[in-house]
């Protein structure tokens, strides 16, 4: 169903993802509103990566539903997708293209042209901070620079909701206060769930925290509640989640996952 006023723009409903025996995330539900930052906190292996994927449709659910601006991203994913945008940690990028290049190559599969594309592209090149490298390759490009490069291509499209996967990885400090005020300013209108292993960032541009361990969530609320009664954001996390994820496990859930998405592609 299209949202309503008042409806979430993301949503999980009882998602699980089972390989064989083992269950990378169970019973995993929460929804986040527009205009809200939610940090999506957990240990490695404790299924952050698996619950984004399925909540993009680039995994389908064992059991459970997810729903993007109202269409369920099973059913809906054309429609899901015209609101999304998903910045993974390592975003598919072409080396041998330039910036603009990838830009625009983008913007018309997306069916955007003429005046709006260039228009788009001036956007979110000033956004992101490219305008120094939009002509240069991007294989010769910084980390930094190809992780902001990823970041223009989710914004191209203007999508209501983001969903990004450790956004500020490889960034200098200035490019992380960039970012972070780009997330910051984004989360006034659009709805955003921002993965991280940075506690600070959370402190620095999220309204909500949550927390993912073991495949369940142990944490749903503010930063604030989530320190409550422990010295600091570090101890809290610890506290919440325990030990990570032995690494046996952290290696089936990923060995298991690549073998999935080889199967459904």
């Amino acid at each position: 169903m299209q949202e309503t006023n008042g409806s979430p723009m993301i949503e999980a409903v009882g998602l699980s993802k089972f390989y064989g025996d083992f269950a990378a995330i169970r019973d995993v539900s929460f929804s986040v509103p527009r205009g809200q930052v939610a940090a999506f906190l957990g240990p490695n292996g404790a299924g952050k990566s698996t619950t984004m994927k399925l909540l993009t449709g680039f995994l389908s659910p064992s059991e459970g539903r997810a729903s993007i601006a109202g269409y369920d991203i099973t059913t809906d994913r054309l429609k899901s997708a015209v609101r999304l945008g998903y910045l993974p940690e390592n975003g598919p990028l072409y080396p041998d293209m330039t910036p603009l290049g990838l830009l625009r190559f983008f913007g018309e599969a997306r069916g955007i042209n003429g005046a709006r594309l260039r228009g788009r592209i001036d956007a979110v090149a000033e956004e992101c901070g490219l305008a120094d490298v939009l002509e240069k390759t991007i294989s010769k490009l910084s980390k930094g620079y190809r992780q902001r490069v990823g970041m223009a291509q989710v914004l191209l499209h203007e999508p209501d909701v983001l969903i990004m996967d450790e956004p500020t990885t490889g960034l200098d400090p200035n490019q992380i206060r960039q970012v972070r005020g780009l997330i910051r300013s984004l989360g006034q209108t659009k709805t955003v769930l921002l993965s991280t292993h940075i506690l600070q960032e959370v402190d620095a541009v999220a309204d909500r925290v949550i927390l993912i361990s073991r495949g369940r969530i142990v944490f749903d609320g503010s930063p604030a509640g989530m320190v409550a009664g422990y010295a600091s954001m570090e101890e809290a996390f610890h506290g919440l989640t325990g030990a990570a994820m032995p690494e046996a496990a952290e290696e089936k859930s990923t060995d298991e996952e690549e073998e999935c998405q080889a199967g459904e592609e």
